[in-house]
Formats: C-alpha cells, structure tokens, sequence
C-alpha cells in the first residue's frame, strides 16, 4: 500500500491520504504503545512476552486495524461531513469511496493478518480473536452503533483504549501467573492507564458530537447534543470533567501521593488542564469553542500518558 502511494500518487496526494488515515492519531497509539512497553515495563526491567519483533508486529497491526476504522468510519460519514467539515472531507473530493472502501480492506485484512502472525509466534493462537473483535466494533461502530446515543461514544472509546488493554494481553497477561510479584503492580498501573484513556475518549466523543451535529442532523443521526442542544451538552461534559478531576484526585491520594515529582506533574498536566475544560465548557456555545475543546482533550490524553515515562524516571531515579 505505502510503495503504490509513493509510486502513484503526488506529494500532495500521499499527505492528503496520510490525513485520511489520521495519521497524528495513528502517532499517538504508537507513542503509546512504545512508552508502555519500552517506557515502562522493559524499562523497569520487568518480564514481558514481546520481542522487538514481536512488538512491531503487535504495533504495526494496531495501526492498520486504527486506519482501517478511520476509513471505513469517513465511508459512512461522507454526507454528514461534507457539511460538517467540508474543506476536510477527503472522499470523494480526493479519494473514490471505490478506493477508500479497497483501502479499508487492504488495511483491515493486513491488521488482521499480522495479528494472526503474532498470535502463532506467540503460540497463542485463541488471542486471534482480540483483533478480530476489534476490526468488527469498528465496523459495527461505523455503520450501526454510531447512530446509537452514547453506546456509540462508548464502544468507540473503548476501541481507542484498547491500544493500551492490548499490551496488557499480549506482553504481561502470559506470564502474570509466573511472576505475581513482579507484575501485579504493573498490571494494575497499565491498565489504570487503559481505563484514564477510556474515560477521555469518551469526554472527547461527546465534543465531537457536538461539533458534528450539523451534519447528524441532516442525515438522521439521533446523538446527544441534537436530542438535548448543543449548550447543554457541553455543561454536561463540563460536569463529566468535574467528576474526572476528583477521581484523579482521589487516585493520586490513594496511591501516588508518595511519588511527589509524578504527583505534581499530574496536577498540573492533568488537573489543571481538565479544570480549564470544565471552564471553558461551561461558557461553550459557539463552533471554535468546541473545536478548542476537543483540542484540549487531545493535548491532555497526550500529557496523560506522557505520566507513565515521569512514573518510570521517578521509579528509576
């Protein structure tokens, strides 16, 4: 796929279809995924599964299953965006939905394929299942649970979280039984993590509602901001966020309140961007005010998981 795109298309051409794929995001889940397994665990020292090449594997599968939601998800999304975000819809402006929809199957069927690969290497062969389950949410996600008022929001945030529940499965999970001592700990921050990652996603999926109810309007989507407006809304993922900061909160008291360095970075990594959020929910009732919300969540889902390399320094150091 990547040397026809170098071959075939323009310079132009290969970039718009690296924003096609969302590439920023598709960054994000690899950075994720290497600080988790690199940044954490075999910094740490820890006993985990994954060789290097298994790791590439387990990375580059994710990735094409991620890119292969996005397409799939644009697919189904080509009426409600072109009024939505017209200067950003790339099918059928750039891309036919012919090679958008043969895109989301070379992709997709690679995902898939090289998760199949890792799961024999591993000799776990009845793990096939997580990317097979994973490919099918978004699938289902794009063309049926979308339309389905927050369950949609929920599923999809779920799917977002799984680049971090699936090292979980595939690096820790094996030996867990072997090495309690050892990993239980990390078993529980890594999927703390999984989890924080969830419940952001889900925050952000009701922003992007918001942004986005123009179109679901037009084409018949019942979501949230359209059944309740889009003011409202907003309040209610202001108050969603007020819920998040003491939760972090309660969760720094609890256990991390010993690791001061961490403790203060997550305070003003997190707390004090989510408190902005809260704020600046609260007033929220034009489109650019939306649109920098849901900026605001990407920058804290990125200083969220950035905790985990200030964790393991601290624990090093």
């Amino acid at each position: 796929m990547w040397l026809l795109l170098y071959l075939v298309f323009s310079k132009n051409k290969r970039l718009t279809f690296l924003k096609l794929i969302r590439y920023k995001n598709l960054l994000l889940i690899i950075l994720t995924q290497v600080l988790v397994h690199y940044g954490f665990l075999k910094a740490l020292h820890l006993p985990v599964l994954l060789t290097h090449f298994n790791f590439a594997l387990l990375v580059i599968a994710t990735v094409c299953i991620a890119a292969a939601g996005y397409i799939i998800n644009d697919l189904n999304d080509v009426e409600s965006d072109l009024i939505n975000k017209p200067s950003k819809t790339y099918i059928p402006h750039y891309f036919s939905e012919n090679f958008a929809f043969n895109s989301y199957l070379v992709f997709n069927i690679g995902g898939v394929g090289l998760g199949f690969l890792l799961c024999n290497r591993l000799g776990l062969s009845n793990f096939t299942t997580v990317f097979v389950l994973i490919s099918a949410l978004l699938y289902v996600y794009a063309n049926f649970l979308k339309r389905v008022i927050l369950i949609g929001n929920l599923v999809v945030s779920l799917v977002v979280a799984s680049a971090i529940f699936i090292l979980l499965i595939f690096d820790i999970l094996p030996f867990l039984n072997s090495f309690q001592k050892e990993l239980l700990t990390p078993f529980s921050v890594v999927r703390d993590y999984g989890i924080f990652a969830l419940l952001l996603n889900f925050l952000r999926e009701l922003v992007k509602d918001i942004e986005d109810a123009n179109g679901d309007y037009a084409v018949g989507i019942k979501s949230l901001p359209i059944l309740l407006g889009l003011e409202r809304t907003a309040k209610i993922a202001g108050y969603i966020s007020v819920v998040y900061i003491f939760t972090i909160l309660g969760y720094i008291y609890l256990y991390v309140q010993t690791n001061v360095w961490l403790s203060l970075y997550l305070v003003a990594a997190v707390i004090v961007p989510l408190v902005l959020f809260c704020i600046k929910a609260r007033y929220a009732e034009k489109q650019k005010h939306y649109a920098y919300l849901s900026k605001l969540l990407k920058f804290i889902m990125l200083t969220g998981i950035l905790s985990l390399g200030v964790l393991t320094l601290t624990l090093k150091y």
